[in-house]
């Protein structure tokens, strides 16, 4: 405890002389951190918050890597990307937090789930503050938690204050521990200032999990002694509240109950601080002569998304006829047999089948370890994955419609898509998207989102037309190490059909596929957009054009568009999504930075209607953009 209690008060002097830029102290929770992480075994992952100094002293972190760390120095987790204790490490088994406070604890969840399916006997420890029982994904994880029996230890920091909100406007309950009850689990109150209260009591109920895997809900009664981050201030903090904890120092306290025992002499502890002061100094000055990060940006271009080397698997001469959602069925169930180590989450997909009746058989074949009905918590099962992959594992999502990954939105644009770049940690995750019109389904099951993800660096986008592009590239994107969203139009399930063979094959990502060929205009599209452009040009075969079907978004392949748009020198581009702000938009600019010299017409853009999706099939037909498709085109020809 004592070794974290000198780290900070160096800090804070090193934040007056503006050598760090911001600190959030701990000074007088140490007791949790120390405690907790003594009752772990050292291959048990540890996913700790900002104010857990204490988690990475006791893994024994090398100290100048921590400072480097805070100096934004190469020797540190995240190479200058983030701050603070934003960083995890697979070495130590540690997984830092996000600003977004509530994902890690649905992480910790995944963790503890490959734990359990592995037969490991882990545990995996959680923190958060009081604060962060507020958010959604507290509830969530909790709830799967129980539901699944992981094997977490969910530890609440209970300091009194959410920066300078006291506890009596975070939560109108007695004890945070009370909420064990509301979800069937196991909790208990501890004295978080009395190390050994701490210590015993979670390494006994550590114990008792890896023998027995369940959740349990710990609060540990504390006080933060200085303000959310050293801004801050405690102004807000009634004196007297500082003076009566300030009585309960854990370092003050243990140290004199260890005299008072007869443990500790005056002689051993000086001896003890000495040492700790040495080499807190000795690996300062170690993190200060460190050159300061060069920019570099292809280093930084490159460590968006893990290197994947697509491997290529010859498909066999027999194929047969099936439909769209059968190669989706197909390309997920042969990807089970590929990996072994592949986990399918989802709402209803078990013995139901799903929805859609894509995992149909699934559980009979796989069984329900590896094929997993969720709760409906999109955010948490989002988060699962992310904490599978972690652990080694691979997961499949499916969002039982596109449209409700607004639920688990903030885990895949903040944690999945950030992780490799900022500490090496990428996320093997799959997310499967049913989306789309056509189908009379109203606002809220119709959209067709993929502009929310193409904007975010990490993810790759995957938009297939066919069932043979369906089948190949879903295992790719299984095969894939970092996060893929694939889009699936609901739609095109049962109404196309095409020959796709029969074994398992894969397709690269962004290499699109030039579906006919013309000298007259460039056609680019992808999802039911494609359908709906053949059907028009099928429609008028005097139109000589290129049709392009992207299939991938991210990556997307310019090459192949730019080949054509200097062929044909006039284009037009078709989504399904509403124009503004859509993938149209940006390959437009990129056509018109790229080939203005080879444009004879002005690069047109056809999408549907600036409204949400309507119900009632008029409206709906009125809404898509297949209507318009057919007078853009021509227009175009003719200028």
């Amino acid at each position: 405890m004592l070794k974290p209690r000198l780290i900070e008060e160096k800090m804070l002097i090193l934040l007056r002389q503006g050598k760090i830029s911001k600190w959030f102290s701990g000074i007088g929770q140490e007791a949790i951190s120390v405690g907790v992480t003594m009752a772990m075994q050292t291959e048990e992952y540890i996913l700790p918050m900002h104010r857990n100094l204490g988690v990475f002293t006791t893994r024994e972190i090398p100290l100048y890597r921590l400072f480097s760390q805070w100096q934004g120095k190469a020797n540190g987790f995240t190479k200058g990307r983030d701050r603070s204790f934003h960083f995890g490490t697979q070495e130590f088994k540690i997984v830092g937090m996000i600003s977004h406070l509530g994902p890690q604890l649905g992480v910790a969840d995944g963790i503890a789930l490959a734990s359990k399916l592995k037969n490991l006997n882990q545990v995996t420890t959680v923190f958060t503050g009081e604060g962060g029982t507020s958010e959604g994904d507290f509830h969530e994880a909790l709830n799967v938690a129980s539901v699944w029996q992981l094997p977490v230890i969910f530890c609440v920091e209970n300091n009194g204050y959410g920066l300078s909100t006291p506890t009596r406007e975070q939560y109108n309950c007695e004890h945070i521990a009370d909420r064990g009850i509301g979800y069937g689990m196991e909790s208990h109150i501890i004295d978080g200032n009395n190390i050994i209260e701490v210590y015993q009591k979670v390494n006994e109920i550590a114990k008792s999990i890896r023998k027995n895997p369940r959740p349990v809900l710990l609060e540990f009664k504390t006080f933060r002694m200085r303000g959310h981050e050293e801004a801050s201030g405690t102004k807000y903090v009634p004196q007297d509240l500082m003076d009566a904890w300030a009585k309960k120092d854990p370092v003050e306290n243990f140290q004199a109950f260890l005299r008072d025992e007869g443990i500790l002499s005056e002689q051993e502890e000086v001896a003890i601080k000495e040492t700790i002061v040495h080499e807190i100094n000795e690996h300062l000055q170690m993190a200060f002569d460190e050159d300061i990060i060069s920019p570099n940006e292809s280093v930084e271009l490159n460590d968006v998304y893990k290197p994947f080397e697509y491997q290529y698997f010859k498909t066999k001469p027999k194929t047969e006829g099936i439909r769209l959602i059968d190669a989706i069925s197909q390309g997920l169930k042969q990807s089970m047999e590929q990996h072994e180590d592949l986990v399918i989450m989802g709402q209803d997909i078990a013995e139901y089948g799903g929805v859609f009746k894509i995992t149909d058989g699934f559980v009979e074949q796989f069984g329900n370890n590896r094929v997993r009905n969720t709760p409906i918590c999109e955010s948490a099962i989002v988060e699962a994955g992310m904490g599978l992959s972690i652990a080694g594992m691979k997961a499949v999502v499916e969002m039982q419609f596109a449209d409700f990954v607004s639920s688990g939105f903030n885990p895949i644009v903040n944690y999945l898509a950030k992780s490799h770049y900022r500490w090496n940690q990428h996320a093997d995750v799959v997310v499967r998207m049913p989306c789309g019109a056509g189908v009379a389904a109203g606002p809220f099951h119709s959209q067709t989102n993929e502009a929310w993800f193409t904007k975010t660096p990490g993810l790759k986008v995957v938009y297939p037309a066919f069932p043979f592009d369906a089948k190949g590239l879903l295992a790719t994107a299984i095969n894939d190490p970092n996060p893929v969203l694939f889009f699936e139009h609901k739609a095109l399930y049962r109404s196309i059909r095409q020959e796709v063979p029969v074994d398992y094959y894969t397709l690269p990502f962004g290499k699109a596929s030039l579906i006919r060929e013309g000298s007259e205009v460039t056609v680019i599209s992808y999802g039911a957009a494609v359908h709906w452009a053949l059907e028009t040009l099928n429609a008028n075969p005097e139109i000589q054009a290129d049709l392009i079907d992207l299939r991938t978004l991210q990556p997307l392949d310019t090459e192949a568009i730019y080949n054509s748009v200097r062929k044909t020198g006039r284009v037009i581009i078709l989504q399904e999504d509403s124009l503004f702000g859509g993938i149209a938009s940006d390959i437009s600019a990129q056509i018109m930075e790229n080939c203005f010299e080879d444009l004879d017409a002005p690069v047109k853009r056809v999408a549907s209607m600036e409204t949400p999706i309507p119900f009632i099939n008029q409206l709906e037909d009125q809404y898509l953009a297949k209507g318009k498709f057919e007078t853009v085109l021509k227009e175009l020809i003719a200028y």
